[in-house]
């Protein structure tokens, strides 16, 4: 059986009687693809080992996209891999996001199109659409001659590899590998985040048509501002669930609809559980998904961090039929802003060994609970006792960077709880915002006017880019 064939049989089986998978093709405009191998990557550093064996194997082209791209030590490996393979005649792309790399110098992008190597920033921080400084390109994507494709969460950096030597354990993160025609599915979209930085793809870079190798389905979900696919399919994976509901997530913020689907499905009675990090590099971020964690609670869900150094994984497990690995996060910023790529898998070994990967973490997780009720105040988060001595963890010396994280943790916890924060800081805002009013009424009149005019300046640029974003939604 072809892959188009079993892609086809897969189409009319959610057509006719599975209504959910037919509902998440819709909402994703992913169709489901039959044949594929998958493989999942839970070791940061082993799954960047396979990235550079991946690059060192390629015959015909790379085709790298990622949000971050180091001048470290583990961005001038790729470095050298990548312009060594350019040096040797294969059509090396490497498309990465002018934000998520902007510390990294023009001399280690120099070095590479020197090399021969096809380098482009998307969205550059200065141009002349500046909204488009709003949209960055958060997919993290790695395609060799259009057979295999990686796709996950982790970034080109020494965080994701860590450092035995000076004791620092790489960051938690996940990919998969998809072997097959699901790969050739994610080098399409790579040419059309390629393209909107500059001329199309070859047609030759797109001919490859990769023979089935396993029996996973998988739909390539290329996430889009303003289309929502992920969040979509979210919702009705959340309103579907009957038996688990297992994510982890690096920056969960989620929306309301999100949120209220994950209450509705832990009141339910599904086993929901979410697993989050610890200590965050972003701090601000943890303490507003802490702000959510009560109401989560009392609905029956069960919440836990991540005690190692930062979880950066994006993955989701819906009863024992759907796995969900990618680049989004749950938060607005990414299911409606960002461009993302995620996967999403009907896959058994795949299901198995995430399910094994997430009881794992779970054991170098804290679980968080309720305190006993509090006479007129709402009750305490704490952590839950353990039940068994979790394994010993390798020793792990943070960066100063990681400590700097946690000591802005620490001090928030001493100044108080999270929604006092938030309430604190809000209050003190609007308080200076009317003290300058009335103290200065003429010059902060020019103020709010001057800003109200760039606001609109803004939405009237937003107008006229609009159709240009229109015709590649409707391109993708």
């Amino acid at each position: 059986m072809t892959a188009s064939t079993f892609a086809s049989l897969s189409y009319e089986r959610s057509g006719d009687g599975d209504q959910l998978g037919f509902a998440i093709e819709r909402a994703t405009g992913a169709r489901p693809i039959g044949g594929n191998l998958v493989r999942h990557h839970a070791d940061s550093g082993a799954a960047l080992e396979t990235m550079l064996e991946r690059i060192a194997g390629a015959r015909a082209w790379v085709h790298l996209e990622n949000y971050i791209v180091r001048d470290d030590r583990t961005g001038r490996r790729f470095a050298d891999a990548l312009a060594a393979r350019a040096r040797l005649g294969v059509r090396v792309r490497v498309l990465y996001d002018a934000f998520g790399s902007f510390g990294t110098s023009r001399r280690f992008w120099s070095r590479l199109t020197d090399a021969g190597v096809d380098v482009r920033a998307f969205h550059p921080i200065v141009s002349t659409h500046p909204l488009d400084v709003f949209a960055r390109d958060h997919r993290k994507l790695l395609v060799t001659d259009g057979l295999h494709a990686m796709i996950g969460g982790l970034c080109i950096g020494d965080e994701w590899a860590g450092d035995a030597a000076r004791q620092r354990r790489p960051w938690r993160d996940t990919m998969v590998t998809v072997s097959g025609p699901g790969a050739a599915a994610a080098d399409r979209a790579f040419s059309r985040t390629w393209e909107l930085a500059g001329v199309p793809l070859p047609p030759e870079e797109l001919e490859a048509d990769p023979a089935e190798c396993g029996s996973a389905i998988v739909r390539v979900v290329s996430g889009i501002p303003g289309r929502a696919r992920v969040y979509r399919a979210l919702q009705l994976l959340a309103a579907s669930a009957r038996e688990r509901l297992w994510i982890t997530d690096a920056y969960l913020v989620a929306p309301a609809p999100v949120y209220a689907g994950l209450l509705d499905a832990a009141r339910a009675g599904v086993d929901v559980r979410l697993l989050v990090p610890g200590t965050s590099d972003l701090p601000v971020v943890r303490n507003f998904t802490r702000a959510g964690y009560r109401e989560l609670l009392r609905a029956g869900a069960r919440v836990f961090e991540w005690q190692g150094p930062m979880l950066h994984a994006k993955t989701l497990l819906a009863d024992q039929r759907w796995a969900r690995v990618g680049s989004s996060n749950l938060n607005v910023t990414s299911l409606l802003g960002n461009y993302e790529l995620d996967v999403v898998a009907e896959c058994a070994d795949l299901s198995a060994d995430l399910a094994r990967q997430f009881l794992r973490d779970l054991a170098s997780s804290r679980e968080v609970v309720l305190s006993g009720k509090r006479r007129f105040l709402p009750r305490r988060l704490v952590g839950a006792p353990a039940a068994a001595a979790p394994a010993p963890e390798p020793a792990h010396k943070r960066s100063g960077y990681e400590l700097g994280t946690v000591a802005v943790v620490a001090l928030r916890r001493v100044a108080g709880g999270v929604r006092r924060t938030i309430a604190a800081t809000t209050a003190f805002v609007f308080s200076l915002l009317g003290a300058l009013l009335l103290a200065f009424p003429r010059f902060m009149s020019i103020v709010l006017g001057f800003g109200a005019f760039i606001v609109a300046l803004g939405f009237a640029i937003y107008a006229l880019e609009r159709r240009r974003a229109q015709e590649f939604e409707d391109a993708a």
